[in-house]
């Protein structure tokens, strides 16, 4: 079963117009986790030039990645960034994904594992601890602020559950 990805690469205008975006763009976590074939969202600003935002997206199917592009919500934002001169460039490149696989080397006693990896169980199977001596590998946790969306993190769970 294939997944797709979308990568957007956005330039703002300012840090200012960043910083108007991000607030805006703080409820996008509650919206991704209702949609169906919503299974996770990763941005960043690049390490050398503030002005550049990057976003990965991953989805069950084109046809949920497309639903999420039409969504009145993330359109919204959209016009908003464009209108309000908050976004100079928007480029953003859809990908299939056919076979994703997680490989792993143990830092303690070095066993090494290449596995089919299932991104609609993301977080359940990054949590698993090595096969041989149990080292719980680390996982980066979604919290309120965190720039990561996992679909298979629990809605209702509040920080600290």
């Amino acid at each position: 079963m294939a997944i797709y990805q979308s990568m957007q690469r956005v330039r703002f205008s300012s840090m200012d117009g960043y910083e108007k975006f991000k607030l805006l763009f703080g409820e996008v976590r509650n919206q991704l986790k209702t949609l169906p074939g919503f299974l996770h969202l990763t941005w960043w600003v690049h390490p050398r030039d503030p002005s550049w935002y990057n976003e990965i997206s991953i989805w069950t199917s084109l046809e949920a990645l497309r639903d999420w592009h039409m969504n009145a919500y993330h359109k919204q934002a959209k016009a908003w960034a464009v209108r309000s001169g908050a976004i100079m460039e928007d480029i953003i490149t859809n990908f299939e994904l056919k076979n994703t696989r997680l490989i792993r080397v143990c830092p303690c006693c070095a066993n090494a594992t290449d596995k089919p990896y299932d991104l609609h169980r993301e977080q359940e199977v990054l949590a698993e601890p090595c096969p041989k001596c149990g080292f719980q590998f680390p996982v980066m946790p979604e919290t309120p602020d965190s720039t990561a969306v996992f679909k298979d993190v629990l809605m209702s769970a509040a920080p600290g559950d």
